[in-house]
């Protein structure tokens, strides 16, 4: 065994032995929880429930919200309105992602945590600036984790410092030509390295579209992960994509409509149309659909700051949304390629 298994060998003990002593050190609380469902006639037994160090203590059953929860339900996308939830929900900052009732605190979907892992701390920022956002003027859905919630109701967190980029952008969003825009990292630098700095990004894929009848110019983007990084979902294997749709109002000249998902495609799927384009489906009698997962909706009135923001965000981690905002790498990423390059051709 090498010092590197050895090294992970170690730390997946670690893990082990944490988990027992939180549940241990929660087994009144898990107790208290397990009555509460029994008297719902529903019985829950210690599978249900498990510790996640960047989590807490977590509750674990199908559509365990709607049974601990009223006053609210979701849409037809799987959205719930945020205020409405802040309105029966303590919204705790900066425990960003959680609103506390008092015994069990919702979360928000996993697949905004980081690599799409349930288990994984919220990516930054999206999440954060979601939770702080307010505007009379804009209605903000969410999707949460439906199958889960944590039941330590307290304010230790685990945080993470992360650092994203503010993007300056051309605000003239009309005088935009239509079209599609494709990013990817470069070429010539080692996949691993490329994986550590560009967050297993394969590429970026924009488009702008103009529909002048509506008055609007649609974006949308979406981002392709590496090959390696793929969910289960009913037992299946699928390539998750992070993608944003927006509508711009060509008279008020700000963002009218703002929505955020996740796409699912099989093996297939994802070979043929991260190669491709967005016009993919008008132009192949072969039609990739995908399965979709929406994970939040903004409508009103949304300027084009706050919609450079969050689509940031969303895409965290990956800075070819950052050389699309600016045309060009953020600085320490530029160095990087840079540095290697130099070192490559010794």
């Amino acid at each position: 065994m090498d010092d590197t298994q050895e090294i992970l060998r170690r730390y997946h003990q670690h893990q082990i032995e944490e988990e027992k002593e939180m549940l241990l050190e929660n087994a009144e609380l898990i107790t208290s929880f397990k009555q509460m469902f029994s008297e719902k006639g529903i019985t829950f037994n210690d599978n249900n429930f498990n510790y996640v160090d960047a989590i807490g203590v977590v509750a674990s059953y199908p559509n365990i919200v709607e049974h601990l929860c009223t006053g609210f339900s979701k849409d037809k996308e799987g959205l719930i309105e945020f205020k409405l939830l802040n309105e029966l929900y303590e919204n705790r900052l900066p425990a960003k992602g959680f609103l506390y009732a008092p015994n069990f605190m919702l979360m928000a979907n996993p697949y905004f945590r980081r690599g799409f892992h349930p288990n994984a701390n919220f990516a930054p920022r999206f999440i954060d600036l979601f939770w702080k956002y307010r505007n009379p003027d804009v209605s903000t859905l969410i999707s949460l984790d439906y199958d889960r919630v944590r039941i330590n109701v307290d304010n230790i967190m685990y945080f993470e410092e992360d650092t994203w980029y503010g993007a300056q952008f051309n605000k003239e969003i009309k005088t935009i030509t239509d079209g599609i825009v494709k990013l990817r990292p470069p070429l010539d630098i080692d996949s691993n390295l490329l994986d550590l700095f560009f967050d297993d990004t394969y590429s970026l894929h924009i488009k702008w579209k103009t529909e002048r009848d509506r008055g609007k110019k649609i974006f949308e983007a979406e981002e392709f992960k590496t090959e390696k990084i793929t969910v289960m979902m009913d037992g299946k294997e699928y390539h998750p994509s992070r993608y944003v749709h927006s509508e711009f109002d060509l008279g008020s000249g700000c963002f009218e409509h703002f929505d955020g998902a996740i796409h699912f495609y099989t093996k297939e799927e994802y070979e043929l149309i991260r190669d491709s384009d967005s016009n993919y489906n008008s132009k192949n009698n072969f039609q990739i659909k995908g399965g979709t997962l929406k994970l939040f909706k903004m409508t009103g009135i949304i300027n084009i700051n706050t919609w450079i923001e969050f689509t940031s965000h969303f895409f965290s981690g990956n800075p070819l949304i950052f050389e699309y905002f600016e045309g060009k790498y953020p600085d320490n990423i530029a160095d990087m390629i840079v540095a290697l390059r130099n070192y490559n051709n010794k």
